[in-house]
């Protein structure tokens, strides 16, 4: 059943007929006839009875009516949504649960003052994950670290997140994984790709972790580095999250190990308007709190 049809059939209810709706749709007659046999066809039913020179909807015609209405009115709803330049609908989100928990409740928050109409949800996930929801479309974006390779995305950066290693209060400096009291680190799961760069940080040394230790949580991580666990790569702003960072030990890296590129991740044949809406709230509370920095 097309909605050309459906629009045809409405327009001769209208008109009360198929001369009248011919000349308001600027089709021919035959034309309009056939699309209406068409869709009786389709429909397996009688939309109209002819009563004398006049046609009467049947019983099946006046019930198709409110549903015909209202399936041409959705199509005209989503094409507007769609070409809208005002954000509206749903935006669905994903990010690590670092940016997640640190980074987004600000901006979601003036986010959700500037576009009230728009219903924001949140994901978290490790980043294969994130963009393979967003290239299936189950998620609008995702802030996800670098590297983005992937040709059918259009990215833009909004965070240069440093990385620090943790240890804990006591220990001493540590630039190499030789600096190591414990060579035990404490880490998300595989996914992680703060885990990857960590491990890659030992492998430059050509060493290995004597353990991995799996934790569900960045303030769980702190609260075992804390107690002498093991060491562990986190973004520094997660520091700021937590209550007692007198008993950790705070060590900076290299570049390359100690800085990663936070990108906002969409499809480029997605509908734009909340995309850059969200991304120019993003760079907006990101400039904010630079600018508040002493």
């Amino acid at each position: 059943m097309e909605l050309s049809d459906l629009r045809i059939f409405l327009a001769v209810v209208r008109a009360g007929g198929i001369v009248r709706a011919s000349e308001v749709l600027h089709r021919a007659q035959s034309s309009v006839t056939a699309r209406i046999q068409v869709l009786e066809e389709k429909l397996g039913v009688k939309l109209f009875v002819r009563d004398g020179r006049r046609l009467q909807l049947s019983p099946s015609g006046h019930l198709l009516v409110g549903y015909a209405e209202r399936l041409v009115a959705l199509s005209q709803e989503a094409v507007s949504a769609v070409q809208s330049d005002k954000p509206t609908g749903i935006l669905r989100i994903g990010a690590m649960e670092s940016t997640a928990a640190v980074r987004l409740p600000k901006p979601l928050g003036r986010f959700h003052e500037q576009y009230p109409d728009v219903a924001l949800e949140l994901y978290s996930g490790d980043p294969r994950d994130l963009v393979n929801r967003v290239l299936a479309s189950e998620l609008d974006a995702a802030l996800i670290p670098d590297p983005v390779s992937d040709r059918r995305l259009s990215t833009t950066i909004i965070y240069d997140e440093e990385l620090v290693i943790v240890a804990e209060a006591k220990h001493p400096s540590i630039s190499s994984p030789k600096d190591l009291r414990s060579k035990s680190i404490l880490a998300f799961h595989p996914g992680c790709p703060h885990r990857k760069r960590l491990e890659d940080w030992f492998a430059r040394d050509h060493a290995v972790p004597e353990r991995i230790v799996e934790v569900g949580s960045y303030h769980l991580i702190l609260g075992c580095v804390a107690v002498g666990m093991g060491v562990a790569l986190i973004p520094h702003c997660v520091l700021d999250t937590y209550t007692e960072r007198d008993r950790l030990s705070v060590h900076k890296l290299r570049p390359k190990f100690g800085h990663v590129k936070i990108r906002l991740a969409w499809r480029k044949d997605a509908p734009q308007a909340k995309i850059l809406a969200l991304s120019s709230i993003l760079l907006e509370s990101k400039q904010d709190a630079l600018a508040s920095e002493p």
